[in-house]
């Protein structure tokens, strides 16, 4: 081991299926610098682009980091191994000791919606609350768990999964539940994501949910049956987070939350299933969009930057 270095910014990595950014963020939180290439998709070149982009950013800014780096997965806390990932040559492999030798320091590795939870509960959409659920409504629907601005990773690194919980109190009309790719059947998953809510309107193939809120506004029947579902639905699963978790705000991400009704339609129908005779749990849209993940990365590292941090010859 070398001695520490002073860690002047945090950088963070959205390593994403195809593309890597970086973003570098100062003492004072302001965004020093945002670049992107694109993903090579193979292991050591990924490890490479990283390492290139890092240092290339301590250059021009003329300091040292912490990095943090969000993916689409998991780590394994039993054996440090990537898990779950979609970009699959990350799978099996120790990620984060890989690419902290290829950088000579000790990297944070978390999973991309733990990352846009953190970013929204530190400086976003949940600034503020102690406790904060991030969701992610898109192609897919998932979560992630922050407390006093930490993100609770559990025992298998699936804290926040939401989107594999049975949609709770189900109508009959509801059940058995479409399969999820998981093997279960009913997921709150199948009902909530994008080509769900388009299917649930416009019948088996339809994928493409955003124009929904347009007719709605415009008189259309279906449109209006299915958004009114799908909040309905949302509400019933926003309510056994609450009733288990009891978060002190909820913050809504992907493509999905950018459809503004929900956030009147939705916390009005709460009440029915949550335990407590009053429920005043805020849900609110994201701060920052599409650049959560990348900034909750850099976050994984402490608001007050550590003076010293370790590093390695590599």
């Amino acid at each position: 081991m070398q001695g520490g270095a002073m860690a002047d910014f945090r950088v963070g990595i959205d390593f994403g299926g195809t593309k890597i950014e970086i973003i570098a963020i100062a003492k004072d939180g302001s965004e020093a610098l945002r670049r992107r290439v694109p993903n090579p998709l193979e292991y050591d070149a990924s490890i490479r682009a990283v390492r290139e982009l890092v240092e290339a950013a301590e250059q021009a800014l003329d300091g040292a980091a912490t990095v943090g780096v969000g993916i689409p997965g998991a780590v394994s806390p039993d054996t440090g191994l990537v898990k779950n990932a979609n970009s699959t040559w990350l799978n099996g492999r120790a990620f984060g000791r890989d690419l902290g030798t290829a950088l000579g320091r000790e990297v944070r590795v978390e999973n991309d919606a733990n990352c846009f939870a953190l970013s929204e509960a530190v400086d976003g959409g949940g600034a503020g609350h102690a406790i904060v659920f991030g969701v992610i409504l898109g192609t897919g629907v998932g979560g992630g768990i922050v407390v006093n601005e930490r993100v609770l990773v559990g025992r298998h690194s699936i804290a926040g999964e939401w989107g594999h919980t049975p949609l709770p109190w189900p109508e009959p009309s509801e059940l058995p539940g479409p399969t999820c790719f998981c093997g279960n059947r009913g997921c709150v998953e199948r009902y909530l994501c994008g080509s769900a809510l388009a299917e649930d309107c416009d019948g088996p193939g339809h994928r493409e949910a955003s124009g929904l809120p347009a007719r709605a506004e415009a008189g259309d029947a279906a449109a209006i049956a299915a958004l009114d579902r799908h909040a309905e639905r949302l509400a019933r699963g926003l309510a056994q987070i609450i009733n288990i978790l009891d978060p002190s705000a909820i913050v809504l991400g992907g493509g999905l939350s950018n459809m503004k009704h929900l956030y009147g339609a939705v916390p009005p129908l709460l009440s029915r299933h949550v335990i407590s005779p009053v429920c005043t749990t805020p849900i609110v849209p994201n701060l920052h969009g599409d650049s959560s993940g990348v900034r909750g990365a850099a976050w994984l590292w402490p608001r007050d930057l550590p003076r010293t941090y370790a590093t390695s010859s590599g």
